[in-house]
């Protein structure tokens, strides 16, 4: 008799010991309630994916699409923050989705926020290099030394104004402008020509 109780509360003893392991398995991904469940979830997963084949926003991007009980649940990457967004409103025009897990991600969105930011203080920073090295090569050479020539510099173009002395040192200053690295063009249309005082 005590053998028959022995081995019933052993067999007990296991079925409980594997019952949270099996648990925390289905917790882990989410299933649908029954066959029948199972076979809509199916059908909503597919009726999505072909939404998301061919639609330009969402040309890029890597999504990955499961269904449980008519909740989508969508992973992996979006190109952009506008095609996470349009594969959200895709997926909730299919009919039988109760809900749409939206967990994609969109690779550098803080990232290359901050590399444009980068590349913006990177070209102030060159700017205003270019106009420190323009005015202070014009004050070395000897030609237009004593001009009144302003020197401002926006996206690498220097833009040259006020007076020279002569067309000469108009040209030498424009001459001078362009043989500064990382000039890309020089504009002096608002320099002018007056005699020297």
């Amino acid at each position: 008799m005590n053998s028959k109780y022995l081995i019933t509360a052993a067999s007990l003893a296991a079925l409980l010991g594997t019952a949270p392991m099996a648990f925390a398995e289905s917790a882990a991904k989410p299933k649908s309630a029954d066959v029948s469940t199972a076979i809509s979830d199916t059908g909503i997963t597919a009726k999505v994916k072909s939404k998301f084949v061919g639609d330009e926003v969402l040309k890029g991007s890597d999504i990955s699409v499961t269904t449980a009980n008519g909740v989508v649940s969508l992973t992996g990457t979006a190109k952009t923050s506008d095609a996470r967004d349009k594969a959200e409103s895709l997926t909730r025009e299919v009919e039988g989705v109760r809900n749409v897990d939206n967990l994609l991600e969109v690779p550098g969105s803080v990232g290359s926020d901050l590399k444009q930011a980068g590349k913006k203080s990177e070209q102030v920073v060159s700017d205003s290099w270019i106009t420190t090295k323009v005015k202070s090569s014009l004050l070395a050479d000897g030609t237009t030394k004593g001009t009144k020539i302003s020197v401002k510099t926006v996206n690498r173009v220097v833009i040259l104004s006020g007076n020279a002395g002569s067309q000469a040192e108009a040209d030498k200053a424009v001459e001078i402008a362009k043989s500064i690295k990382g000039v890309e063009n020089v504009e002096s249309s608002a320099l002018k020509i007056s005699s020297k005082s």
